[in-house]
């Protein structure tokens, strides 16, 4: 039986800004959230096109920056549908109990956001003792930590999976590590450096594809590469849609395309099977 698909990097924004107030991180909000405004239903209509089984939502920091009250509501709503990914200041002194605040309401991720659309990046926070006590509760409590981050920060990423080796780790959009050097990817070596640490994953997206089809890059040469250092099952799909171009459906398609080189187990696993291990609540 093939698996079901899941995907684990969608974003929702709501149409509704007096509900759903605009409260970016940073202060400025990205242009895709504003050009790109995916409800809740048409989520679910993407996904129901796109032959998605179940999704955990991202929190769109750079809409909505710590309330994560929209893909709360998803979750409420559609139960069977989605699981969702929150963010919160993981420095703050009561951020434990923020975060069990959002568990009660369908969280069941984390992702700390260090940078990215009109964020400047900082991963300097990101071994802070203050956030250590939300590092220690997602490990007991299974959540795992998406880290938005670029390679620059990866030493300090191995050394958050090692002080916390019972916390899952994903890494958004493989960190745009540089691939198009061609194999044997060696600007990538970092990246492949990760796969020493059990408890990171990775999540691969169009941002990936791009990558995969540039410079001396293909895909039939990457993907392989990277299933053989991290395992199929330490690797899971997210397709960034809406602020990646192009429908849901498209975006699934070219996954698939993408991951053709694969064993069938492999492509089933990285589409579906270790979304199911990351967020249990999918399967």
């Amino acid at each position: 039986m093939t698996q079901r698909i899941h995907d684990i990097h969608p974003h929702v924004i709501s149409d509704d800004e007096v509900a759903y107030p605009r409260a970016p991180l940073g202060g400025n909000q990205s242009d895709w959230s504003k050009e790109h405004h995916v409800t809740i239903e048409d989520m679910i209509a993407a996904m129901d096109e796109a032959g998605v089984a179940s999704s955990a939502l991202v929190q769109a920091a750079s809409c909505y920056g710590y309330d994560n009250s929209y893909v709360a509501e998803a979750v409420s709503r559609y139960p069977d549908r989605f699981t969702a990914v929150g963010t919160i200041d993981v420095l703050s002194a009561n951020a434990v109990n923020v975060m069990q605040g959002w568990i009660g309401k369908g969280i069941t991720g984390l992702r700390l956001y260090t940078g990215g659309s009109k964020l400047t990046f900082d991963f300097s926070w990101l071994n802070d003792p203050r956030s250590f006590p939300v590092w220690e509760k997602a490990g007991e409590l299974g959540l795992p930590i998406c880290v938005q981050c670029r390679m620059p920060a990866f030493p300090t990423v191995v050394e958050m999976a090692r002080r916390f080796p019972q916390t899952r780790i994903v890494i958004d959009h493989l960190a745009r590590a540089d691939i198009t050097d061609g194999p044997p990817y060696a600007n990538a070596r970092p990246l492949f450096d990760l796969a020493d640490q059990a408890n990171i994953y990775l999540k691969v997206t169009p941002r990936t594809f791009d990558l995969a089809a540039s410079g001396a890059a293909s895909p039939e040469t990457f993907f392989p590469m990277l299933v053989e250092a991290f395992g199929a099952d330490r690797c899971a799909f997210g397709s960034n849609y809406p602020a990646s171009e192009g429908s849901l459906a498209e975006i699934v398609a070219r996954a698939r395309q993408n991951l053709a080189s694969l064993t069938a187990a492999d492509r089933d696993m990285i589409l579906g099977g270790t979304a199911e291990i990351l967020y249990p609540r999918l399967a």
